[in-house]
Parts: structure tokens; sequence; C-alpha cells
């Protein structure tokens, strides 16, 4: 049989979500893989705190709403009607000015038969929503209400910034990430990766890299993790692999190179790390 172009490459697995179709799809091209869930997502039906959250915001309504991803923004709608609030929600999200972070944004606000008043022209673009409501696109924004639905990034620097220009800021966090269930897994993780025992850990998003960090902190772990990850790429380390640039936000901060995909999808991820092992030489 001709061997898959991930053979040989021991892949280090931090996602929750998805994570068996991850490992379905490196197992297929020849990998090998090590699982450690670095956090738990809870589904939406069942986060209180994006309820209260929810009927807060159909209480006190906002000025200005960003939508920063469709699978989020689309989710937070679902949830609602199940929880009986979808009309009302609606009716608010139709009254403020709606700002999507990129064409998905844009795409799931249309598709739920509302309008945005401006959408950013990059994919998934926080700098430009930012600079765009400072400079005033929707007026000023001192005692204003703003609701920005976060998805993954948690995005401190674009709410710092619109607070110290005086909004009132919502956090509407569609998904609640929970510490990791089975803490002996990210242990192994942690050691297999500061061990050099994998040669790839990926990452699907940026819970889950804060939540490795998290854990090699607590364990007094936190520098060699991270001095094992900037080790590649190209070098002797582990090779970072994130789904995309949000998802290597906290990377970048702590200068951790890291590799990902034009396309923000788990299949691509694969194919950009499958080019990168192709361009890089083995033992």
């Amino acid at each position: 049989m001709t061997p898959g172009p991930l053979e040989g490459v021991r892949v280090g697995v931090t996602a929750d979500r998805r994570a068996d179709d991850q490992i379905d799809l490196l197992h297929r091209r020849g990998a090998t893989t090590l699982h450690g869930p670095t956090m738990r997502i809870v589904p939406l039906a069942d986060d209180a705190e994006l309820a209260a959250t929810t009927r807060a915001l159909l209480d006190a309504p906002p000025a200005v709403v960003v939508a920063t991803t469709g699978q989020g923004f689309r989710g937070w709608l679902e949830v609602a009607d199940e929880w009986g609030l979808g009309e009302r929600l609606r009716a608010v999200l139709g009254d403020a000015a709606l700002l999507a972070r990129g064409p998905k944004a844009r795409g799931a606000i249309r598709g739920a038969g509302l309008r945005e008043v401006w959408a950013a022209e990059a994919t998934e673009s926080s700098p430009e929503v930012l600079e765009h409501l400072l400079a005033g696109g929707e007026g000023p924004l001192a005692g204003r209400r703003i609701a920005v639905q976060l998805h993954g990034d948690p995005m401190t620097g674009f709410l710092a910034a619109l607070r110290e220009a005086g909004a009132d800021v919502v956090e509407v966090h569609v998904y609640r990430w929970e510490p990791p269930p089975d803490l002996p897994a990210v242990d192994a993780l942690i050691d297999a990766i500061v061990g050099r025992d994998v040669d790839v850990v990926t990452f699907t998003s940026a819970p889950a890299v804060e939540g490795l960090l998290q854990r090699a902190e607590t364990l007094g772990r936190d520098e060699d993790l991270v001095a094992a990850l900037r080790g590649g790429p190209g070098g002797s380390g582990v090779l970072a692999c994130a789904v995309g640039p949000v998802t290597a936000a906290p990377l970048d901060r702590r200068d951790v190179p890291s590799i990902a995909p034009d396309r923000f999808r788990l299949g691509a991820m694969v194919r950009r790390l499958e080019e990168h092992v192709a361009g890089t030489p083995r033992p």
C-alpha cells in the first residue's frame, strides 16, 4: 500500500468538538494521534449564562450588535428559539445597528432575515470592525450599549478599546468553555509535547490553546511547553498547527510560531499540515 502523506507523523489533538472527525481524518492520512481535549464546550441549550445575557439584552436593548462568526450568530438565534425568546431577540437585533466581522457573519445575518448596516471587507477582521466603531462609523460610543457576539477568541483588546471609548459592552458568549473533562489525558499530552514524543499539536479554537497553556502553568511546566513549541516549524521542537489566525492568536502572544490554512476549515488545516510535512526533510 502507498504510504499516506502523514505516514509516521505523531499528532497531538487538543480539540473537544469534532475531535473524532479530526482524528479519523489524520489516521486516514497515515498519522498516529494522542488525544487530550484541553477544554470542554458547554452545549448552547444548557448554557444558563447565555440565557441570562440574552434576557438582559431583551430588557435593555443594545444600540449596536457585532456578529463575529456565522456559526455563532446562527447558534445564538437557534437556541433563543428553543428558549422561546427567538422572536423578541430578532426584533431587538433588527432595531440595532448590526455589524458583521466578515462574509460568514454577514451571510448568517441575512439568513436570519436581518440586514447588516456595515460589514468588514476582510475575512474575520476584528481590527477593521474596531477601526470603524472608533472612527464614529455608528456614532459616538460613550454611554451606548454594544453587544459583541464572541466565539473562540476572547477579543480582549477589542473589548477593552470599546470600554475605554465609554461604551457599555455586553459580551455574548455563544459557547462557554469549561476546564478539560479528562485532566490525565491533558497531562499526558503535555508530557508528550515537552518530551518531543509528538511532532505536531493541532488547535481548532483559541480556548483550546489557552486551556493547554493554563494546565501546563498549573503543573509548573508552562516554560518547558512553550520552549518545545517554539522549536518548530523547521526546528527540533513540536509544530503548532492552527485552524486559522483567530485560533493562533494566543500562540502569537507567546511568540510561538504556527502554521494555518487560508480557509478556516478542519480539512484545510489537515491539508496545510500535509503541505508542511511534504516540504520538510524527514529523518
